[in-house]
Parts: C-alpha cells; sequence; structure tokens
C-alpha cells in the first residue's frame, strides 16, 4: 500500500453517472485487479475505486455516481490534488489464464478487466471480452476493449445493443479460463455456468479498505476471508453463495 498525493488531469461523463477520472501519481506496484482508497474533504471514510488503467504516471479509475460521495467525485475539477492510497487488494493472478482467457464484466465492474485484458494481450493471449449493461445508453469502454481484444461482445438486458439479455446469455464453448467483476447476482450465475475455473472480483461495502476494520469480512470455503485485504479476487470454487 502507498499513500499518495494524485493531481487530476482529467474527471469526464461517460455515461449517465457514469465518469472517468486520470489522476498522476506513482503507480508502482499496482497490479490488475487492484482498488485505490481515496480521501475526499470533508468526508470521513476514503472511497476505494477498482484501476481501470495506469502506466508509469498516471491511474485511471471509472465510477459510478451512486451516492453523497461519488456525487462529490464527479464535481471535483482538474488540477485539484486528491490523497489516495494505491496498491490495494490482491488483484488477478494471470498465470491461470492459459490461451483463451474470457473476461465478463457487468455495469462498473467492467473496469478493472480492461487493465487486465491489457496484460493479458501483452503476454499473447487470445483475449475474449463479454460486457453487460442494461441498456445501450449506459455503454462505455466497448471500443477501447476492441482495440486489445480479439472478440467482444456487448449484451444489454433491454436488447438496445448487441445480445439481448444477460452476460450468461452469450457464453459459448472455447475459453481457458473466466476473469470477472460485476454485481453478486451475476458473479452467482456465471459460477454455474461456466465450465472451467476462473476469478471473481466481489463488491463489498469497504471501510478502512485495508483490513483493519474487518467490515467487508466474508465467509469462503477457505474460512473468513476480508474482500479488501484477502480479496477483491477469488477463485470461483471459494465463494459460498447465498440462496
Amino acid at each position: 500500500m502507498n499513500q499518495i498525493i494524485s493531481k487530476v488531469k482529467e474527471n469526464t461523463k461517460l455515461a449517465p453517472g457514469v465518469y472517468r477520472m486520470v489522476m498522476e501519481g506513482d503507480t508502482a506496484g499496482i497490479a490488475p485487479g487492484q482498488f485505490i482508497n481515496i480521501h475526499l474533504p470533508g468526508s470521513y471514510l476514503r472511497r476505494p475505486i477498482s484501476v481501470c488503467d495506469y502506466d508509469d504516471k498516471s491511474i485511471t479509475i471509472i465510477y459510478k455516481v451512486v451516492g453523497e460521495g461519488t456525487a462529490k467525485m464527479a464535481k471535483i475539477p482538474a488540477g485539484m490534488r486528491l490523497d489516495v492510497l494505491t496498491g490495494l487488494g490482491n488483484g488477478y493472478d494471470l498465470s491461470k489464464a492459459g490461451a483463451y482467457p474470457l473476461l465478463i464484466g457487468g455495469g462498473v465492474g467492467i473496469p478493472p478487466l480492461y487493465a487486465l485484458a491489457k496484460k493479458l494481450n501483452e503476454q499473447g493471449r487470445f483475449v475474449n471480452v463479454i460486457l453487460g449493461f442494461n441498456t445501450k445508453e449506459e455503454l462505455f469502454y466497448v471500443k477501447e476493449f476492441e482495440t486489445i481484444c480479439e472478440g467482444v461482445t456487448v449484451t444489454t438486458v433491454d436488447g438496445s445493443f448487441g445480445t439481448k439479455g444477460f452476460v450468461t446469455d452469450a457464453l459459448a464453448d472455447g475459453y481457458s479460463y473466466v476473469y470477472s467483476c460485476g454485481p453478486l447476482p451475476m458473479l452467482k450465475a456465471l459460477s454455474k455456468a461456466i465450465t472451467t475455473d476462473g476469478q471473481f472480483s466481489l463488491e463489498e461495502r469497504m471501510g478502512c479498505g485495508f483490513g483493519a476494520c474487518m467490515g467487508c469480512s466474508i465467509m469462503t470455503r477457505k474460512g473468513c476471508k476480508r474482500v479488501c485485504k484477502d480479496g477483491p479476487v477469488f477463485e470461483k470454487g471459494d465463494i459460498i453463495w447465498e440462496d
């Protein structure tokens, strides 16, 4: 974990309620699937946001306005400096991908898969991705994925773009491993539908973000685990789904 003072380069709207923020700062130690924790002026708790992309000098996040904290974030101007904790969480294990990994994301669970897709592509893997949205108006980063992936399939619940239905309606054979991030109902359905092993990134409310408060603890087949510290990425077979 590193604490940095990051300067906001960009904070732009991508879709209704969805924003991209690019920040300058030290990116040492960041890996696909990890998250950062942002301190917002006037807020007690930091806001955990998954890393969408990063390079030697900047970090990109994509977030959705769902409450007071993210509403504040949407109003942050370029040039503002933020206190940020980086390198949080365990991230995805790329060594298990095989030759034909399949990445599956839903809504704001999509962003962390972008950095993952870039790294897998750099390793020479044949990456395919399924991106799930409710409607065409919510689409973001489809073209960005198309530049680095072998195939990109988009699903919308209302059928206004791509395949009508959920991400499970677009599954096909031929993948070697699955990486996913999204809402729990989607991940639960995927766990039953996919035919290989995989890694799922869980979304849980976090207090501290680095394992001290135990507020995001879940029960797994390997005992009680903290999503912020032991996760947010877990092996598919270790997750216990509630009925």
